[in-house]
C-alpha cells in the first residue's frame, strides 16, 4: 500500500519534472517472474523505472545506501526499501554470488527483478559489454528478459551534482526475450554469453548507444 501511494505521488511529480515520453510498457508481462534488463546512465535510473513500470520492480543497491542513525540517513533506508530495493555488498566475488542469489529470491516468488547488465553507469553514454549474471538469471530462473532503454536521463544528475534538475526523459521497452532454448544449458559459459550478448544488442537496438565491446570499468565516483 506504502509503495502504491508513493509512487502515485512520485509519479505526478515526474510528470511534471522529467515529461517522460514513454513506449513499450505492454510489453511487461502483467504477472509471473521477469527480469527487466537496462542501460544505465543516472543514479535517477532506479527511481524512474519503478515508476513507468506497472508493477513492483525490485533492484540491488549498494548496502552503504542503507546505514547510518541520523534521521535523513534513516529516511533514505526507508525510502529504499519501500521502492523495492535491495541492499548488497559490492566489489568482492562473494557479493556477486549473493546479488545472483537475491535476484533468484525475487524471481521465485513471481516478481520484477531489475538490472544493469553493464555493471555501473556509462559516463560516456556508450553501452558496453554486458556481465554475464544477467544470462546466468536468465537461463536458470526460466524468466523472460524484457529489454529497456532510458534516454536523457544522464541530464538529470551528472557525476559531482547534488541535486537533481529537469530534462525529459525517453523511455523504450522493447519485447521480451525467451532463452528456453538453451534449457538445461546454463553451466556454459558460452552459452550464458550468448544469451547476454542478445540482450545487450535489445538494449543497443532500443537506445540508439554506440556499443562497446569491453567490459566497462568502475571509477571510484561512480555507482
Amino acid at each position: 500500500m506504502l509503495y502504491r501511494a508513493l509512487k502515485w505521488l512520485l509519479g505526478l511529480i515526474a510528470k511534471v519534472v522529467f515529461r517522460p515520453d514513454i513506449t513499450g510498457v505492454e510489453n511487461v508481462p502483467a504477472k509471473g517472474a521477469v527480469i527487466l534488463a537496462s542501460n544505465h546512465l543516472s543514479v535517477m535510473d532506479s527511481i524512474i523505472i519503478p515508476l513507468v513500470i506497472p508493477r513492483q520492480v525490485n533492484f540491488l543497491a549498494k548496502e552503504e545506501y542503507f546505514v547510518g542513525k541520523s534521521p535523513i540517513k534513516r529516511l533514505r533506508t526507508a525510502f529504499m526499501r519501500t521502492i523495492g530495493q535491495i541492499p548488497v555488498q559490492r566489489g568482492q566475488a562473494r557479493a556477486g554470488l549473493e546479488a545472483l542469489s537475491v535476484a533468484g529470491e525475487v524471481l521465485a516468488r513471481g516478481g520484477i527483478f531489475g538490472i544493469y547488465p553493464e555493471g555501473t553507469r556509462s559516463l560516456d553514454l556508450r553501452l558496453y559489454r554486458g556481465h554475464t549474471g544477467v544470462g546466468q538469471l536468465a537461463l536458470t530462473s526460466g524468466a523472460p528478459v524484457v529489454p529497456m532503454a532510458l534516454i536523457g536521463t544522464e541530464k538529470i544528475q551528472r557525476p559531482g551534482q547534488k541535486w537533481p534538475r529537469p530534462a525529459k526523459v525517453t523511455v523504450r521497452i522493447g519485447k521480451p526475450l525467451d532463452f528456453s532454448r538453451y534449457d538445461g544449458m546454463a553451466a556454459s559459459p558460452a552459452i550464458r554469453r550468448a544469451a547476454t550478448d542478445e540482450i545487450m544488442y535489445a538494449i543497443m537496438e532500443l537506445s540508439g548507444q554506440e556499443y562497446v565491446d569491453t567490459y566497462h570499468k568502475r571509477p571510484d565516483a561512480a555507482a
